[in-house]
């Protein structure tokens, strides 16, 4: 038998040979600067990923200026074409490229202010998971049985205050160490009554120096205390104490420091101001008495009601929301403002409602719909309520930051009122009816750029919606069309195995506090809604909830 040949031989050893690839790693030449403007180009998602091949590109991945651009491009220019008088200015928005000029960020400013303090990254997580309703979910015990009258609650700035019937008012950190800062007894002896308990609360909008913050409480026999709460040492102090009045319980109380408006139960309207002594350093001392500088009674006004002031350079503004009967046709809302000089001269009082003009005819009236079950599907509204805005039923809480006045109703909707408050006019325009929740809605709470949050009855529901602009635009009636105004907040969101986007995904950060603890699936359906309460910042929301046997709790749904 012939042997092949040796050339054969080598040949066909070669052939079965796998060639090397060439492993030369051509992007890790690059400069710092080419690979910047690479990543520039890919998307959010391409460029978490690009943190985690290694030390350098976790660098570059990280960069602030990436992410700046990222969170321009995806949450400020889409508010652009939202917001009226902006979107009319460019069809196309390109006079809103992105640039770190203050003035091309809308009323975001602060974050560019900040420098370099402001961590882009974490802005753009933080706005995705609200956009998407990822959040994690975790509670502070206020109370192991519930307290009559109920616990008022209120947040600011990643505080929660709180009050009881107990006389105590109290301090909570919702931060990741959720605990219990401080606490004191609201009754002094010497203007306190046996059957004394605080019906109201409220807390300085503005803020003040080094993270303090100043409260006041209204009680049901007229008065009201205020009280400071120092950050450095975690106390209260106690500020002023106003004597009790003869105009009965403080239904509702708004403070911005110096100014102060109350509401009684007997419908009277009076707004205070407190003498500043700039020279005096002291921010623990007592406060000098207010001047009542306006009071207004009105016999036309049902609550709920919604109480805020609005301080500007040329006026000071009292404005009170109110739900408004109509004859024979349901009910509707109003607003009346006090327009003051900064000097505190009274300028004028006025008055608008979204009532349309002329009597409303007899088939708008029909009996309240039930509420349906999660599986029912909610019919649209009829003719007459989508060209009145009108509902036959009463509010159940009326939220007002201007311009938005936002109503929920037990029919299962919301309504959204633009409010138009010039020096020479004051108009509510027809309402919007918002649908998305599947039972009835107890309570809904708005800000000054149309972020609102609403909550169910039975607390099972939570929804965020986008509201800024209102509906008067093709622009957002095609989104409401759409269902892209609100998203249902989903707690209970775990990432799947193929899902690496850390900024995609909502982490789960575990708590330690013996005061805390994570809300289980199997108990969300003994939650219930206390008094319609809840609250949200620019990272969490603060529902108050009891559960059963009446053991209270603040859930917290952290969006970080």
């Amino acid at each position: 038998m012939l042997k092949r040949p040796r050339e054969a031989d080598a040949a066909s050893e070669h052939l079965r040979k796998r060639k090397r690839q060439d492993t030369t790693d051509h992007l890790s030449r690059l400069s710092d600067e080419l690979l910047l403007t690479i990543l520039h180009n890919v998307s959010v998602s391409t460029l978490a990923l690009c943190q985690r091949l290694s030390h350098r590109f976790h660098t570059l991945a990280g960069d602030s200026q990436l992410w700046k651009a990222a969170y321009y491009s995806r949450f400020v220019l889409p508010r652009a074409s939202r917001i009226p008088g902006v979107k009319d200015q460019s069809s196309t928005l390109k006079h809103l490229v992105f640039s770190s000029r203050v003035s091309k960020w809308l009323d975001e400013d602060s974050l560019v202010r900040r420098g370099a303090q402001t961590n882009w990254k974490r802005q753009y997580k933080l706005r995705h998971n609200w956009s998407r309703g990822s959040c994690d979910v975790s509670e502070i015990k206020v109370a192991e049985e519930q307290p009559i009258p109920p616990l008022l609650v209120q947040l600011h700035a990643g505080l929660v205050i709180t009050v009881d019937a107990a006389a105590e008012l109290r301090a909570w950190s919702v931060s990741n160490a959720k605990k219990l800062l401080a606490q004191t007894r609201i009754h002094d002896g010497k203007h306190t009554a046996s059957n004394e308990h605080p019906t109201s609360l409220a807390v300085d909008l503005q803020g003040s120096e080094g993270g303090d913050l100043e409260v006041a409480v209204g009680f049901n026999n007229g008065r009201f205390s205020v009280f400071r709460f120092i950050s450095q040492n975690s106390s209260f102090v106690h500020r002023f104490t106003h004597p009790s009045s003869s105009s009965g319980a403080l239904s509702a109380i708004a403070y911005s420091r110096p100014y102060l408006v109350t509401m009684t139960k007997a419908q009277l309207l009076s707004l205070y101001t407190f003498p500043e002594h700039p020279e005096l350093d002291d921010q623990s001392r007592y406060l000098d008495a207010p001047r009542l500088l306006s009071s207004l009674k009105s016999h036309t006004i049902w609550p709920p009601y919604s109480i805020s002031i609005r301080v500007s350079k040329h006026s000071l503004v009292a404005s009170i929301a109110y739900a408004l009967p109509i004859y024979l046709s349901g009910w509707s809302v109003g607003v009346q403002e006090l327009r003051l000089s900064p000097e505190g001269e009274m300028l004028e009082s006025r008055l608008a409602s979204a009532v349309s003009q002329g009597f409303q005819p007899l088939s708008a009236v029909s009996s309240p719909p039930a509420s349906p079950s999660a599986d029912t599907i909610i019919p649209p509204p009829r003719k007459s309520e989508r060209s009145s805005g009108h509902s036959v039923t009463k509010p159940t809480s009326l939220s007002y930051t201007h311009p938005y006045l936002l109503a929920s109703h037990p029919d299962n909707t919301l309504t959204l009122y633009m409010v138009t408050s010039t020096s020479s006019i004051l108009s509510i325009s027809t309402g919007s009816r918002l649908w998305g929740h599947t039972s009835s809605v107890s309570g809904a709470h708005v800000d000054g750029r149309g972020k609102a949050v609403s909550i169910s009855s039975r607390g099972d529901e939570l929804r965020i919606w986008e509201l800024e602009g209102g509906f008067s635009a093709s622009t957002s009636r095609r989104r409401a069309a759409l269902g892209e105004v609100s998203v249902r907040v989903q707690p209970d969101h775990r990432p799947s195995p193929g899902e690496h986007n850390e900024v995609i995904t909502s982490r789960r950060l575990p708590v330690t506090d013996e005061q805390s603890s994570s809300v289980p699936r199997e108990s969300q359906a003994e939650v219930t809604v206390t008094r319609s309460w809840l609250g949200f910042d620019e990272e969490k929301v603060i529902v108050l909830k009891e559960k059963g046997m009446g053991t209270q709790a603040l859930v917290i749904y952290d969006f970080t």
